[in-house]
């Protein structure tokens, strides 16, 4: 190594040991918080799947069946549900397939009851979008497993923590749909709106949300698709889904435990995305 480097390295900025005495202040501190969030959090996660599990399985698929059928009105679909439920109960993986889709169902409502109104907020004030957007830029671009180091401190292991990863790496997705679909609205629409004496929240919800839902929806499609992904992810943290037999083939080579978990994550993903993706522009 040249002299101007070894005297760059032999300066170390000890970025790690400050991450250290943050994450020591804050567990002193605030332990109390992040454990009663912890414990709110897993109750419901774990009360929701252990109480569907209660449900037998054929009718519990025959429901998810007729939910989709209610939401999108094609009878191609729900039989396709009732198939791949079916199918995934025939491989041993209900449970496991209950569990995570609890879990991506939950981190998605919440990403989406967090993202759209900060989406909204941020096309409606550039001072918010100019502090958001690097922000969601670290958000998107941080690997995987950085997100489960420091929530694997604050909250521990359990479906708690994987719930948190996911809406963290979920949330930017619609953040950033909601902020393209109401930016991209034509300034005609909203003019005939203001000339018509709408109000600011009349024009908000009669005109700027109808025109960006669109948007707003592809925005649900990637969040759904991307806290399936993380939630995977977080079985290393402790989240009860379909990742632990995908880790349990990966770590014994187990070929047909890994091939039957990724057909089983395949058929949930095509689940969730034809029944919940844009439902809202096709339902009539």
């Amino acid at each position: 190594m040249d002299p101007v480097s070894k005297l760059i390295a032999a300066w170390k900025i000890p970025i790690g040991q400050f991450g250290k005495s943050v994450f020591d202040f804050v567990t002193d501190y605030f332990q109390w918080l992040f454990d009663a969030i912890s414990g709110i959090l897993e109750t419901v996660v774990d009360g929701t799947s252990a109480l569907l599990l209660q449900v037998p399985p054929v009718i519990l698929a025959v429901a998810l069946a007729g939910f989709a059928y209610w939401l999108r009105r094609s009878k191609p679909l729900a039989i396709g549900v009732l198939i791949g439920f079916l199918f995934i109960l025939n491989q041993g993986l209900w449970k496991e397939t209950v569990q995570t889709l609890v879990l991506v169902v939950a981190a998605t409502a919440l990403s989406m009851a967090i993202g759209v109104p900060l989406g909204i907020w941020a096309a409606h004030n550039p001072r918010v979008w100019k502090v958001a957007q690097p922000l969601l830029d670290l958000m998107q671009t941080m690997p995987t497993f950085v997100y489960l180091i420091p929530i694997l401190i604050l909250f521990g292991l359990g479906a708690a923590p994987a719930l948190i990863v996911t809406i963290i790496f979920a949330m930017p997705a619609p953040v950033r749909m909601t902020y393209l679909g109401l930016t991209s609205i034509p300034k005609p629409m909203l003019e005939a709106g203001e000339s018509f004496g709408a109000t600011k929240r009349q024009l908000l919800w009669k005109v700027e949300l109808p025109a960006a839902l669109p948007s707003i929806m592809a925005g649900l499609t990637q969040c759904i698709m991307l806290s399936l992904s993380m939630v995977v992810f977080a079985t290393l943290i402790g989240a009860p889904s379909l990742g632990n037999p995908v880790n349990k083939a990966l770590a014994n080579r187990n070929i047909p435990l890994g091939i039957e978990a990724g057909l089983a994550l395949v058929i949930l993903a095509i689940i969730l995305d034809r029944a919940l993706s844009v439902q809202a522009g096709v339902r009539k």
